[in-house]
């Protein structure tokens, strides 16, 4: 089949929920300036809608929906809200600042099991809800978009019904998602075929897709629906979100743009931006993406078999569909060395999707000579590193790793000597432990007298080789406060100090910050 011509294919929608949907992934909160950052990029990979939080869930999430609503241009901004009026006015109050390309997305469920059991409400008493709750919105803007929350276990005369009256009373956006990813994509297909069919209004709406990934068929059902008839897809970067996650932002697009020969449709989306906004998202969640995972992870352009080494060195495409540029993956893996200048440096940070003020630059361009003196080879994962382990507000740290000396062996207890500054005040420690890290850690929460639990602790290789940067990341715990910490050096046990440290940091902001707000 000859591929059609780009002005001849649809063009998909693309709403990006990863600030919201994304956020309630367990460990990814942000707080706003994280929040603000990644809308930016979504900016760069100029998604159609940027769904920034749920204004009334607290006054947080309000504030980073108003400061994107501030902020961002290009995009349209939502937010979401229940149907009742309390949320939809709070969800305006934020969005107002957007002007026409403020969006209230408003929604219900329909499902019996949720209506039964959740809203203990009768399908009457539902439909009227949405009805109204469209009408509020659409009392502050025009671009008002509905859900029917749990659509796919809802009952299809019903959900006609609801689509039908939501368009009726004002919706320009109809949203039918897989809420619970229960879906296979012939049934989302004849859902979607349904609608089309047999909603006289349907044509007065966009139909959007929002499906969650617990099958591992978000993509799979979201293509699907774009066959039967949908024009927006709700997904997220690094397909994060509720338990087993959302529809990938960068799978989907890059079916639609590989497999035009079959799927006549298009998006706006700059591809090339898809893969420094993945790794922007790591390095703000701490969330970690799977080396095997699809166009953005570490293996998805590596070729290891022979016959695959040969097939590629002969011609790309016996083994790659797709090529890494197109992705925003540079070709040459050496990125910057000793030699290098803070130009070029820069350059290729803003390349990575980093934004550094002056004196974040030169602490990070510092960081990097040093690197670069005790490495062959600097790679885009390494500038990642340094990024993040001088980012958050560094300027406000409470404590400050000076140097860490360690003996351990076969035959020796580990013992760690610390010495740190806590608000500009040397101190220094020694403890034991069951190995050098355990030692090391130990003699931190000796010296900053916290009270956190750490949770989780990962570490891994950055790169490649025996001179490779450690990455570690933390997870602490201080009653309802939770936070990652990233920390990376050539040397493990001082990446696992910075990593504890800089937990320890972003918790006491938090608690700055909520003390500030009393």
């Amino acid at each position: 089949m000859a591929k059609q011509k780009k002005s001849e294919l649809k063009t998909i929608k693309i709403f990006d929920t990863t600030l919201r949907d994304g956020e309630q992934s367990p460990g990814a909160s942000m707080n706003i300036e994280e929040k603000l950052r990644i809308a930016k990029h979504l900016q760069k990979l100029n998604v159609d809608v940027i769904e920034a939080g749920f204004p009334i869930a607290s006054e947080g999430d309000f504030e980073a929906v108003k400061k994107v609503a501030q902020t961002i241009k290009g995009p349209e901004i939502a937010g979401l809200c229940r149907s009742g009026f309390k949320d939809i006015d709070r969800g305006w109050e934020a969005l107002q600042y957007a002007g026409e390309k403020g969006r209230i997305h408003t929604f219900i469920a329909t499902s019996d099991i949720h209506m039964k059991y959740k809203l203990k409400m009768t399908p009457s008493q539902v439909l009227d809800a949405a009805v109204k709750a469209v009408k509020r919105a659409k009392s502050y803007t025009p671009n008002v978009e509905f859900s029917c929350e749990d659509a796919v276990r809802t009952d299809l005369k019903f959900l006609g019904e609801v689509v039908g009256a939501v368009i009726d009373a004002g919706a320009t956006t109809v949203n039918i998602p897989d809420t619970v990813g229960y879906t296979i994509p012939f049934e989302y297909f004849n859902i979607i075929t349904y609608l089309k069919e047999n909603v006289a209004n349907i044509d007065n709406a966009v139909i959007s897709v929002h499906c969650h990934n617990d099958l591992g068929l978000s993509v799979a059902n979201s293509i699907a629906a774009v066959q039967a008839g949908a024009g927006q897809v709700e997904c997220t970067i690094n397909g994060i979100g509720e338990r087993a996650g959302n529809c990938s932002l960068e799978e989907f697009v890059m079916t639609l743009k590989t497999r035009g020969d079959i799927l006549p449709f298009k998006t706006n989306v700059v591809t090339e931006q898809l893969t420094p906004a993945s790794r922007l998202l790591t390095t703000v969640t701490g969330i970690v993406v799977q080396p095997n995972k699809a166009i953005v992870g570490a293996n998805a352009f590596a070729h290891e078999a022979g016959i695959h080494q040969h097939g590629v060195l002969m011609e790309k495409s016996t083994y790659e569909i797709m090529t890494p540029e197109s992705v925003g993956l540079k070709t040459n893996v050496l990125v910057l060395g000793k030699h290098s200048g803070r130009h070029a440096f820069k350059k290729r940070l803003e390349e990575l999707g980093y934004e550094l003020s002056d004196e974040m630059l030169n602490k990070a361009f510092e960081r990097f000579k040093a690197l670069a003196d005790l490495k062959k080879e600097v790679y885009d994962e390494d500038l990642d590193a340094i990024v993040t382990d001088e980012e958050l507000l560094r300027a406000e740290e409470k404590y400050m790793l000076s140097h860490i000396t360690v003996t351990c062996g076969s035959f020796a207890v580990a013992t760690a000597t610390v010495q740190m500054e806590i608000d500009g005040t040397p101190c220094r420690t020694a403890e034991l432990g069951d190995g050098p890290v355990d030692a090391t850690l130990k003699a931190i929460k000796k010296l900053t007298k916290t009270k956190a639990k750490l949770t989780q602790y990962n570490v891994g290789s950055i790169t490649g080789g025996t001179d490779a940067q450690g990455e570690v990341t933390v997870r602490l715990a201080d009653g309802e406060r939770t936070v990652i910490g990233r920390g990376s050096s050539t040397d493990i046990i001082e990446a696992s100090a910075k990593a504890y440290i800089h937990g320890l940091n972003r918790l006491a902001l938090k608690k700055d910050r909520v003390t500030d707000s009393l």
